[in-house]
């Protein structure tokens, strides 16, 4: 399998996309490339990767959101390389909307799993397309912001960027 990929610099740090032929499999933060090496190598080991100007326009659509089009990221096709349980968790944390937050366990709930809050949690780590596919929308059920694999300053600043683009009506 061949992968392409990209950069861009955000507000928050350089952002690595890669993608197949059809699909994003991948966004991490570049600083993060340990963790992307490891997610490549566990989904498509020892595939081509080539550098892209803007595969499949995600570049685009990523600096679109960074710019405030918050509506950016929703039509990007995703194949998050991971377990039957954890693409059912990646999918639910689509259907959150932009400038919304939930718990842990309110997304068990969601999932009809109200007692498997921490599997959700793990789920939630292993997330390979970060900010696309938002585990950013996830807090402590205390309300409290919680791991993001990019930092939680990151994970702030994605929250508050949102939070502020949905109370200015920003193309929700």
């Amino acid at each position: 399998m061949s992968l392409t990929w990209d950069e861009l610099d955000t507000a928050i740090g350089r952002v690595v996309v890669v993608t197949n032929a059809r699909h994003v499999v991948a966004v991490d933060f570049a600083d993060c490339d340990d963790r992307l090496r490891k997610i490549l190598a566990r989904g498509y080991g020892n595939s081509e990767q080539r550098r892209v100007a803007d595969p499949l326009g995600v570049t685009s659509h990523l600096r679109a959101y960074f710019a405030g089009d918050l509506a950016a990221l929703e039509d990007i096709p995703v194949d998050p390389h991971g377990s039957d349980f954890q693409r059912t968790v990646w999918r639910e944390l689509r259907r959150i909307p932009v400038g919304q937050t939930i718990s842990y366990g309110e997304l068990a709930r969601r999932l009809g799993r109200p007692s498997a809050s921490r599997a959700v949690g793990m789920a939630n780590s292993k997330n390979p397309i970060g900010i696309v596919i938002p585990c950013h929308r996830v807090i402590g059920a205390n309300g409290k912001l919680t791991g993001y694999a990019g930092g939680v300053e990151r994970k702030r600043w994605l929250l508050e960027h949102e939070q502020a683009g949905a109370q200015l009506g920003l193309r929700l």
